[in-house]
């Protein structure tokens, strides 16, 4: 397994309030986080840095090789709610960070399967033979009206209010997670990336890059084009290479 990452601040933001971190387990199976922060000047850098570095550490002291399916969603869950927390009273604490959040998406890879915990609409997606699959579900009200039928999908990729969440880390002291997960074998690729990538590059593009370069320079093109394509948000993007 290889794992391949890039997080970039776009062409029109002063700041990226992006973070990412991922690392291999000992037994050889891995993780990755990605979180899109929101929340004033400092806030999302706060929010987003604050999120992944709890989750990794976490992470990192419950893990037990030989862990069942339930035992990781369980243990993903509680190291998310654990930076939940932490976001949380830190922004109450602090006057110039109330108000604060970030997305988050986690992935732990363990033997021949992705398991995925998200909130919020950093995605994550799986990439399979030919195949390129959305396995998370944004939470944003822009999600919620294609799902009442209100908007197709490619209107939803240029509504106003496409940017706005409906689930985020670190705004309540309660935090709704969904879970999923897929097979990954040999040849598969899992993309976790905040919005500064979905939003400004289609699945297809996505999908190509990633089949038709290797790691590092896959990871680039992916930033390059939603860069071309305007670059007015953050952009993070982490493969993980089977």
């Amino acid at each position: 397994m290889e794992l391949f990452s890039r997080t970039d601040k776009g062409l029109v933001r002063s700041a990226n309030q992006d973070a990412e971190l991922h690392g291999m387990l000992e037994d050889g199976n891995a993780w990755a986080i990605v979180c899109d922060g929101m929340g004033g000047a400092n806030g999302g850098n706060v929010a987003s840095s604050t999120a992944v570095e709890e989750i990794a550490a976490q992470l990192r002291k419950n893990y037990v090789s030989g862990m069942t399916g339930s035992e990781l969603r369980d243990m993903m869950g509680r190291c998310i709610l654990s930076a939940n927390i932490k976001v949380y009273i830190e922004a109450q604490e602090d006057l110039s960070l109330r108000g604060m959040g970030t997305t988050v998406v986690v992935a732990v890879i363990c033997g021949e399967t992705a398991y995925v915990a998200h909130a919020g609409d950093s995605r994550a997606y799986w990439v399979t033979g030919d195949r390129m699959v959305q396995l998370t579900t944004d939470h944003s009200v822009v999600q919620a009206m294609v799902d009442r039928g209100e908007l197709t999908q490619a209107e939803a990729r240029r509504h106003p209010r496409k940017n706005l969440i409906t689930r985020a880390l670190g705004v309540k002291p309660k935090l709704d997670i969904d879970y999923c997960e897929c097979p990954f074998h040999k040849g598969d690729i899992l993309l976790l990336c905040s919005d500064g990538l979905s939003n400004y590059a289609d699945e297809d593009q996505m999908r190509r890059i990633l089949r038709d370069n290797e790691g590092r320079q896959a990871v680039d093109k992916l930033i390059d084009t939603a860069n071309y394509s305007g670059g007015v948000d953050n952009i993070t993007a982490v493969a993980i290479y089977c």
